[in-house]
């Protein structure tokens, strides 16, 4: 806890002084972002929801209207269903994320059009068959 400033002493040679014996105890010590370079944004201009772009960075969210939401989410599903390690898996990671490609295109939200179609399961089970050979196939010329 600090002491009064006594009177007569200049506010900012007693204010030195707190700073200095506080250095001396260690209560600067280990604290949170010491040695860190100071944030980007420190010296922009003022946001107010600041707090809520930041908390959401760390928490790695993103705020996207819904139609731009799940074009997200069936480009990230097609890319799932590539990598997945069964003909079953795909059919069924195409099977749900067109389900909700097809309420969205019938129930559109507000905000952009979807701009995306149901993806032709079978195709996308061709298309993974053939990427699965291709990697076989590199990997057998690799050995």
């Amino acid at each position: 806890m600090t002491e009064r400033k006594p009177p007569g002493v200049p506010f900012e040679s007693w204010v030195d002084k707190q700073i200095r014996d506080a250095q001396g105890r260690g209560e600067f010590e280990g604290l949170p972002g010491a040695g860190e370079p100071l944030p980007a944004d420190l010296y922009s201009t003022y946001d107010e929801l600041w707090w809520v772009k930041r908390k959401m960075a760390r928490e790695g969210l993103a705020v996207l209207p819904p139609a731009l939401a799940l074009r997200k989410e069936a480009e990230d599903a097609l890319a799932a269903a590539y990598a997945a390690p069964s003909e079953r898996a795909v059919r069924q990671i195409i099977t749900e994320v067109n389900v909700k490609i097809r309420d969205m295109m019938f129930k559109p939200p507000p905000g952009p059009p979807l701009g995306k179609k149901p993806y032709d399961v079978d195709e996308v089970v061709q298309e993974w068959r053939r990427l699965r050979a291709a990697a076989k196939d590199a990997r057998v010329t690799d050995a």
